[in-house]
């Protein structure tokens, strides 16, 4: 079993990405709206951070590997 365990569903998961990038301008920086957010539903500011991260690239406005991607790779 893996040591970590996802404790938030995805459909928080993705609300609470939109909720940062939705509210990012009305925060002085990005960070700051990711604290924001994850003091609201009470995630790490890190965690938050990575998922921003991680949709960004899915979405192709960040440059990086996708999650489709990924996980082809993994099943090779």
């Amino acid at each position: 079993m893996s040591k970590t365990t996802n404790k938030y569903s995805p459909e928080v998961c993705e609300r609470a990405v939109r909720m940062v990038l939705d509210n990012a301008g009305g925060h002085p920086s990005r960070w700051a709206a990711v604290v924001s957010v994850s003091e609201k539903i009470g995630c790490a500011a890190q965690t938050l951070s990575e998922w921003v991260k991680k949709a960004e690239i899915d979405s192709g406005t960040r440059a990086g590997v996708t999650t489709d991607m990924s996980e082809r790779l993994k099943a090779l």
